[in-house]
């Protein structure tokens, strides 16, 4: 079962929203006019204020700036979810600079969830409870989630495009059969193409997978760089075989370095899973991840275009009375360029 403590009840969903515009406005009434700025997060679209007064004349000032999300997970020694913590106790860095938190809400927004889910042949005798396992990841939905699935084996194939009714993808993943080799790295990929025609703005992939990729076109190195640069929290389920079995190949000894560098990277996580039995409470615990993350939002001091990685850091002063506090969180952004 899994747990999680709160400090306070309340969630302002609206009030978080209105506090988020009159803040940007804030500090917006203090920078240089003739400076643009861009009110957007990165690898989105630019968004332009126009103002005209000045002694009459229609003369227009455009205001850019960009607005960084950072989703962050807050768990205790017992790797429950803490919640209700308020935003002075959050501290943000960009490539090692301090940043002014503009807002932190905590409200379950919708999501956009990529399922992408391993039928290559080894798979056979784990099916049944990979199956179980999304099954209990899509009971933790509300009803303006959006999912797809994605299957692969030696190629990945888009078999249900965004839909929010999750029987679609029950119904799908009830007569797959496993076979073919694995292209994880491929399904990876396709799944955050994809994600580029999603309605909500929190994303999330989830990859269920036995093994290491042995047949994809796209490299490591191209996946990593794809996925430092969406904004898309990435978490899997790794049904591993012990390292200590004979005739492993090197791909799958090095499979759960694989996945956990992945989501890593983007303040997400990676389960290996020992037992088969694990696999529903492992994506169960998933679905309520999700469910209990906090985002920061601020407006970065280096307002460079220059299309840099950006490395972004987030800490935690620990509430009185508290235990001490691990934050998860996305570990930078690529600045938007000219």
């Amino acid at each position: 079962m899994v747990h999680g403590i709160s400090l306070m009840h309340s969630r302002g969903s609206l009030l978080a929203k209105v506090a988020i515009y009159f803040a940007i406005i804030t500090l917006l009434a203090g920078a240089d006019n003739n400076k643009p700025i861009s009110l957007n997060r990165p690898a989105a679209a630019d968004e332009t204020a126009s103002q005209a007064n000045t002694s009459g004349a229609a003369a227009r000032i455009r205001v850019e700036t960009t607005l960084v999300q950072i989703n962050v997970t807050v768990t205790d020694p017992l790797n429950r979810f803490v919640t209700g913590i308020a935003k002075e106790y959050f501290r943000l860095f960009e490539d090692k600079v301090e940043q002014q938190i503009v807002q932190v809400s905590s409200e379950d927004a919708p999501l956009s969830v990529g399922l992408v889910f391993d039928t290559s042949g080894s798979m056979g005798a784990k099916l049944r409870q990979s199956r179980e396992a999304v099954f209990q990841f899509l009971k933790n939905a509300n009803p303006e989630d959006e999912f797809f699935l994605i299957e692969f084996n030696d190629r990945p194939e888009l078999v249900v495009p965004f839909t929010r009714d999750t029987e679609d993808i029950q119904s799908r993943l009830t007569f797959t059969q496993p076979e073919g080799t694995t292209a994880l790295l491929d399904g990876v990929y396709l799944a955050m193409q994809r994600m580029k025609k999603a309605h909500n703005p929190r994303k999330a992939i989830l990859i269920i997978s036995d093994g290491g990729d042995n047949a994809s076109r796209y490299t490591e190195r191209e996946i990593r760089n794809a996925v430092r640069e969406a904004d898309v929290q990435i978490y899997g389920i790794g049904i591993f075989e012990p390292r200590e079995s004979r005739d492993l190949s090197w791909e799958e000894i090095m499979g759960p370095t694989l996945l956990s560098d992945i989501s890593g990277l983007t303040g997400g996580q990676a389960y290996t899973v020992n037992n088969l039995s694990e696999l529903p409470d492992i994506a169960t615990r998933i679905g309520i991840d999700l469910r209990n993350q906090y985002v920061l939002y601020y407006c970065p001091k280096n307002q460079a275009r220059d299309g840099k990685f950006r490395h972004v850091t987030v800490t935690l002063t620990k509430p009185r009375g508290c235990p001490s506090l691990k934050a998860a969180f996305r570990l930078g952004y690529f600045a938007p360029s000219e």
